[in-house]
């Protein structure tokens, strides 16, 4: 089984960016799907964005479209998430998460696609 570490968390001021690093124990680019999550205290776990179809599809949560972005670099095994534009709401601890896939998940930003999960990494936004 894949396992996964993310990193890159921090505290960050309103407007600044910062970039997330899921590193994979294994080669996953043309079988796993990959997500990235959040989950603030008190509220549920939300799917952020995700890269599947072997990286050339994505999918993102409406509240982070246009801000933040998902990507992968296969010679590496790592999974990225770029966040810019970040605001206060955003904090949250961050997962990456993966399942073997071929091709698409039905429903890529829900948690229980998933079956694998990493530690988290934890961003705070706040001025």
């Amino acid at each position: 089984e894949v396992r996964l570490e993310e990193s890159g968390g921090g505290l960050v001021q309103p407007g600044g960016s910062l970039r997330l690093s899921c590193a994979a124990s294994e080669y996953t680019y043309r079988t796993y799907c990959m997500g990235w999550f959040r989950q603030a205290p008190g509220k549920e776990r939300e799917g952020v964005a995700a890269i599947y179809k072997r990286g050339a599809r994505t999918s993102y949560a409406d509240a982070v479209k246009g801000r933040f972005t998902i990507s992968q670099d296969n010679a590496k095994n790592t999974l990225y998430l770029e966040m810019n534009s970040l605001k206060p709401e955003d904090s949250a601890m961050y997962y990456c998460a993966s399942v073997p896939c071929l091709d698409s998940l039905i429903d890529p930003l829900r948690a229980y696609a998933y079956n694998t999960w990493g530690q988290g990494t934890q961003v705070t936004v706040s001025s």
